[in-house]
């Protein structure tokens, strides 16, 4: 008991000491020296332990701890002139696309090409049962003969008695008689010359040939269907060049044609347009406008123009998904910031500025066009601003900063 009264006398002695630790370290002095008389139990013992560690973590609870303020980078908006471009969604097409499809009836009997290969113009692609049709030109061809027969003969008649009734020896109505003959027989010639010609076309559309040069489809036959002229075989596109389409609001056009003057014209028909794939790659080729539709429609306000792009090597097909890239004016004297310093939060955008007290301030701003890798914007800065262009994640409206000043470039345009 003599040991537990001197350790709180020593506590009591400790708590009115200016420094937690000397008092921490009198107490320990305390319960060493009564472990070394031998006057302490097994108990007691872990008191030595336990209390400098409950005391230093009194001690801790009292100290004030303050972080070191964030360090940050900061750099004003870039000005410079600046190319504005507009973006539409586009599709693909052919050029030329043309459905194959039988003249005649019949089955098929063989494929002559490889899907999804170039074909060209006037080429064989598919071959109908040409049987019926070689038996019908056979049979054109006997009746030319016989109609032929009969107008040598008409002739001969006509021939041998014209003179004859000059002379008062044949009846004149007979004469007329075999000069109408004659007439039918020249006729009934020219019915069959032209079923023999209309038996051997139908003969040659048992050979189904490419209408263009093209990259011809997947067959939608197989062989031994019967086909008529109402089934489509395959189709066959040209696609280099390849057309784009895209629609443009009527806003837009009519900006487009300097007809409105509500807003900054468009140099819409004047720049070549570039194409971003699906995958966001930009396409290596430029463009041209071909057309534009000739009506808006009516049911989205928009109205359809038209570019060719070369494709070399057939790489783009019909039916792809894009977009349509074009430079529509000049923007002078924008703002530019990195990329980074702009934060997207629920559609909107914002970036973080140095305050003139070293404290950070977050801004609403409208975002324009990205440049490389600094980003327009529009709205919300002015030139003298400092931006945080690094190190702006972690800050609160109001924190306190150590700035440091950063060199940002944008790149020539």
């Amino acid at each position: 008991m003599a040991f537990v009264n001197r350790a709180m006398r020593t506590i009591k002695v400790s708590t009115h000491s200016r420094s937690c630790s000397s008092g921490v370290a009198a107490v320990t002095h305390t319960l060493v020296s009564s472990l070394a008389d031998g006057r302490t139990t097994g108990i007691l013992a872990c008191i030595l332990f336990i209390f400098p560690i409950l005391a230093l973590s009194g001690c801790n609870r009292r100290a004030a701890f303050r972080m070191p303020d964030p360090e940050v980078l900061v750099a004003p908006p870039v000005q410079q002139d600046v190319a504005i471009h507009n973006e539409w969604v586009a599709t693909t097409d052919g050029y030329v696309n043309a459905e194959i499809r039988p003249q005649v009836s019949g089955y098929i009997i063989k494929q002559n090409y490889k899907e999804g290969a170039v074909v060209r113009k006037g080429e064989v692609l598919f071959e109908i049962d040409p049987r019926p049709f070689q038996a019908a030109v056979d049979g054109a061809r006997g009746q030319l003969a016989q109609a032929e027969a009969q107008l040598r003969k008409s002739a001969i008649d006509v021939e041998r008695d014209t003179p004859l009734v000059a002379q008062k020896a044949v009846p004149k109505e007979k004469l007329d008689n075999e000069i109408q003959a004659k007439h039918a027989a020249e006729a009934a010639v020219e019915s069959c010359k032209a079923a023999l010609e209309r038996s051997e076309l139908d003969l040659g559309w048992t050979k189904v040939t490419s209408l263009v040069d093209g990259i011809a489809g997947i067959a939608e036959v197989q062989m031994g269907n019967l086909v008529a002229p109402q089934v489509r075989l395959t189709s066959v596109s040209q696609v280099d060049p390849i057309k784009v389409y895209f629609s443009v609001s009527e806003q837009e056009y009519l900006r487009a044609k300097h007809i409105s003057s509500n807003d900054q014209p468009m140099n819409l028909f004047e720049n070549a347009p570039e194409l971003i794939l699906a995958d966001g790659s930009p396409y290596p080729h430029k463009g041209k406008i071909l057309l534009t539709d000739r009506q808006v429609d009516t049911s989205t306000g928009t109205i359809r123009l038209v570019a060719a792009f070369p494709n070399p090597g057939n790489i783009l097909r019909p039916g792809q998904y894009g977009r349509i890239r074009i430079q529509t004016s000049i923007r002078k004297n924008a703002l530019l910031v990195p990329q980074s310093a702009v934060a997207e939060l629920q559609g909107g955008y914002q970036v973080a500025l140095l305050g003139a007290d070293k404290k950070a301030t977050i801004r609403p701003v409208t975002a324009g066009e990205k440049v490389g890798t600094m980003w327009v914007i529009n709205e919300g800065l002015n030139p003298g601003d400092q931006v945080i262009v690094e190190g702006w994640q972690k800050l609160k409206e109001g924190t306190v900063v150590v700035p440091k000043q950063a060199k940002v470039t944008a790149e020539a345009r």
